[in-house]
């Protein structure tokens, strides 16, 4: 059992000092940036469905205007595109970043969208349109270029999202969740499982390995079934050190939740890994969101990243 390292939670998300909005249903003054391609457009579609009042591609000298309308309530609830489209938003980001963060009753979140190289590249070649940042040459060159340059922006957000393998409808179900469910729960945990071989998720906080435990995969009338079926979760569990497993990975969980809470994060990713993703991951899954679901101050969900893979 070890805490990931991987590339996209590097991330290390900041302990936010949130103070309940004065707005019900989500914080009133929402800041969206992030790399070209990463989803922005989605992602303000989304909030605006949710009562935002939003802009895209918002001149960054405006933003204290804007701030200042949220805080006087003229416009109750604020979500707002900034990004590299701007010829100055490099340079002048941060230090208005820094005068928003210091304004009274505005408490702005910064939200840093990202993905990897390769989905940046299919949804470029799939749009066609060229990379802001290399109007004259290939997108992996600005891409990279792009990556270069944000990295200060990422380092200064209040939330990290990898978008490389979220649909447009997961896209849309975490903005609603971040929304609707910050006023109501400090920590929102999510149950992710996977299979090894189809990659680690990025978006990892805690990863767990269980690949020890009894394989359905080669059981022939179990092959076909997924972990949430009962013949295959009573194959897994036939073992009694499966159990001991079960019941030391839920208290060990369990124990370290609060110290998350504490922390102050917003969301908490533990990742279950089996080999395909298909059976032993998502029987953990299941029983790990059963268990975590009595603890207070927490949400949970669970997701099956790999569960369709055959």
């Amino acid at each position: 059992m070890k805490k990931a390292k991987g590339k996209r939670l590097e991330v290390k998300r900041k302990k936010l000092e949130v103070k309940k909005p004065k707005v019900k249903g989500g914080f009133p003054f929402i800041i969206l940036t992030g790399l070209s391609g990463s989803g922005k457009s989605h992602a303000i579609r989304a909030l605006e469905d949710l009562g935002y009042f939003c802009v895209d591609n918002l001149p960054t000298t405006l933003l204290p205007t804007m701030a200042k309308l949220s805080v006087r309530r003229d416009i109750e609830k604020v979500a707002i595109v900034v990004d590299v489209r701007e010829g100055n938003f490099l340079s002048s980001f941060p230090r208005i970043l820094k005068r928003l963060r210091q304004m009274r009753g505005l408490n702005p979140v910064l939200i840093f969208l990202e993905a990897s190289n390769s989905a940046l590249l299919r949804r470029f070649s799939e749009t066609r349109r060229p990379h802001p940042m290399a109007r004259d040459r290939s997108p992996s060159e600005g891409i990279r270029d792009e990556r270069a340059h944000m990295a200060a922006i990422r380092a200064m957000a209040d939330e990290i999202i990898d978008t490389s393998d979220m649909t447009v409808h997961e896209l849309r179900h975490f903005f609603t969740t971040l929304s609707r469910d910050r006023a109501r729960a400090r920590l929102v945990v999510t149950v992710l499982s996977f299979g090894f071989k189809y990659g680690v998720p990025a978006d990892a906080d805690l990863v767990f390995d269980v690949r020890c435990l009894p394989n359905p995969h080669f059981v022939r009338a179990l092959r076909q079934r997924t972990g949430r079926d009962r013949a295959v979760a009573a194959f897994i569990e036939r073992e009694a050190s499966t159990r001991e497993f079960i019941s030391r990975l839920e208290d060990y969980t369990k124990y370290v939740v609060p110290f998350y809470v504490a922390e102050g994060k917003s969301y908490l990713t533990v990742a279950i890994g089996c080999t395909g993703g298909r059976h032993r991951s998502v029987m953990i899954a299941e029983r790990l969101r059963r268990a975590l679901s009595s603890m207070s101050g927490v949400r949970v969900r669970v997701r099956h990243r790999d569960i369709a893979h055959v």
